[in-house]
C-alpha cells in the first residue's frame, strides 16, 4: 500500500522474493507498474482496500505510509482473517501522537527528552522559560515529517509560536504541542521487525531532513539517507536493550501487542541514546537505503513478522554502503510544483551501482512529469561512502526536471 519511493524499493525487493506469484500496489506509481500491478485505490480507503484484498485472497499486504494504520487497516484486515504487515490502530498510536509516546516513555522508563504538553500560546512560552532555548516544538499527530522545528534562537521560537497557535499549521493535528529540550548527539534512524515477542533489528540509518545543505531550511519529510549509519561499537545492543525491548513490552502490557515495523528516531548524546520519536512503518527515505543492501529475501520475514513466529530468524547483509539522494519539485516542502517533465532517468539507470525510486510522478499525455513534492529517490551503493555518494551524485546529474531541488552533502561529513 502506498505509492512513493518507499513503497517502490519495498515492491522492488519482493519483486525478486521466490513464491510471490502475483504482486500489487494500491495505488502505486508509474516506476512500480513495471514490476507490479497498480490498483487505482488510494492507502487510507481502509475498507476497499480490505474488499479488493479480500476479494483475490490476498496471502500478505504491506502497509507503506503511517496513515492507513493510524486509521485502523491492520484491525480491518484481522476481521477478515487477512495476514498484514502493521501494527493495530491502538498500537499505531506511538506514531500518531507524540504526547502518548511521550507518556508512555515516562511510564515505562525509556530515556527521552525532557517535555511539555501544550495547547496555547501562553503555556508554549512558559514552557520555552522553564527548558530553555534550544527547544524543539512537536505537533502531536501526523504532519507528514514536518510538524517539527528546531529553535536555537529566539527569534526561531517566535516564529514557532506563531506558526503553531497564530497560523495553526497544522490543524487538527497541532491542538496539542510537544515542547521539548533539544538534545545533542548524533541522531540514527533505527527500525525492527517484531511479531510482539521478538525482534530483528535492520541495518540502521541516518537521514536528511532538512530542505538545505548544512541542515538549514525547513524540515521535509526527508532529502536523503545513509546506510549503515556510523555509530560506536554497541550502540545497536544499546537501543535495543534500553529502547527497543522496553517499548514492546509495554505495550503488550497495555494491551497493545506491536507487529510490523518498528522505527525509532534515536540521538545517541553522551548520556546515551534516547528516543526522539517512533514511527510505525519503514522510515522514507531511510527504506532506500537500506533494503537495497539486504543480502536476503524479504518476504518470509515479514511473513513471520504478521504472523507471530518471527522467533530467531535473522536478516543477512550486503557490506556495502548506500547513499540516497532525494529529488524534489520547485516549491517544496510549501508548495510543490506539479507538471514538469522528467528526463534522464534511463541514463541514470544506466551508471553503474544506480537504482532509481519514483515517488512524486505521472504519465501525463505519455510523458512522465513531476507530480508531488519528493519526485524521485536516487541510490547509489558501493564499498565505501564516498564511492556510494559519488555514484549517487552521478545518477543525479543524469535526472532534470524543471525547479528540479536536492541537497548536494548527502553522505559527506560521516565517520
Amino acid at each position: 500500500m502506498g505509492g512513493g519511493a518507499r513503497e517502490h524499493a519495498l515492491a522492488w525487493k519482493l519483486s525478486r522474493a521466490a513464491g510471490i506469484d502475483e504482486l500489487y500496489a494500491a495505488p502505486g506509481n508509474p516506476g512500480m507498474a513495471g514490476i507490479a500491478t497498480c490498483v487505482p485505490i488510494a492507502a487510507d480507503a481502509t475498507v476497499e482496500l480490505a474488499e479488493f484484498a479480500a476479494s483475490l485472497h490476498i496471502d500478505l499486504t504491506l502497509v507503506g505510509p503511517e496513515l492507513p494504520l493510524v486509521l485502523g487497516i491492520a484491525d480491518e484486515f484481522a476481521r477478515r482473517g487477512l495476514l498484514l504487515v502493521g501494527p493495530s490502530r491502538a498500537a499505531a498510536e506511538v506514531e500518531g501522537s507524540k504526547v502518548f509516546t511521550k507518556e508512555f516513555c515516562l511510564r515505562n522508563g525509556i530515556p527521552t527528552a525532557r517535555a511539555k504538553v501544550v495547547r496555547n500560546r501562553d503555556e508554549a512560552a512558559a514552557a520555552v522559560k522553564e527548558l530553555k532555548v534550544p527547544v524543539v516544538f512537536k505537533a502531536d499527530g501526523l504532519a507528514a515529517g514536518k510538524g517539527v522545528q528546531v529553535c536555537r534562537r529566539k527569534g526561531e521560537v517566535e516564529q514557532a509560536l506563531a506558526r503553531y497557535f497564530e497560523e495553526r499549521t497544522f490543524g487538527a493535528a497541532g491542538e496539542k504541542v510537544l515542547v521539548e529540550e533539544c538534545l545533542e548527539g548524533e541522531e540514527i534512524s533505527f527500525m525492527v521487525l517484531t511479531d510482539g515477542v521478538s525482534v530483528l533489528p535492520l541495518a540502521s540509518a541516518r537521514d536528511y531532513k532538512r530542505l538545505e545543505d548544512g541542515d538549514g531550511g525547513p524540515n521535509t519529510g526527508g532529502m536523503g539517507s545513509v546506510s549503515p549509519a556510523p555509530t560506536e561499537p554497541g550502540l545497536a545492543a544499546r537501543i535495543l536493550r534500553t529502547i527497543v525491548h522496553p517499548t514492546i513490552a509495554g505495550l503488550a502490557a497495555e494491551g497493545r501487542p506491536y507487529r510490523g515495523v518498528l522505527y525509532a528516531g534515536v540521538m545517541a548524546t553522551k548520556a546515551g541514546p534516547q528516543l526522539l520519536e517512533y514511527n510505525c512503518r519503514f522510515g522514507d527515505p531511510e527504506t532506500q537505503a537500506v533494503i537495497p543492501r539486504l543480502d536476503c529475501d524479504l518476504l518470509p520475514l515479514l511473513r513471520a513478522a504478521a504472523a507471530g513466529e518471527l522467533g530467531a530468524l535473522r536478516a543477512a547483509w550486503k557490506r556495502e554502503v548506500a547513499v540516497c539522494v532525494v529529488l524534489a519539485a520547485d516549491g517544496y516542502p510549501a508548495s510543490p510544483r506539479r507538471g514538469d517533465a522528467i528526463t534522464g532517468l534511463g541514463e541514470a539507470l544506466a551508471q553503474p551501482g544506480v537504482l532509481l525510486f519514483h515517488a512524486g510522478t505521472a504519465l501525463q499525455d505519455g510523458r512522465l512529469v513531476t507530480a508531488g513534492g519528493r519526485v524521485v529517490s536516487v541510490v547509489g551503493r558501493g564499498v565505501t561512502l564516498e564511492e556510494a555518494a559519488q555514484t549517487a551524485y552521478s545518477g543525479v546529474a543524469r535526472v532534470q526536471f524543471d525547479g528540479m531541488h536536492y541537497r548536494r552533502d548527502v553522505g559527506k561529513g560521516l565517520s
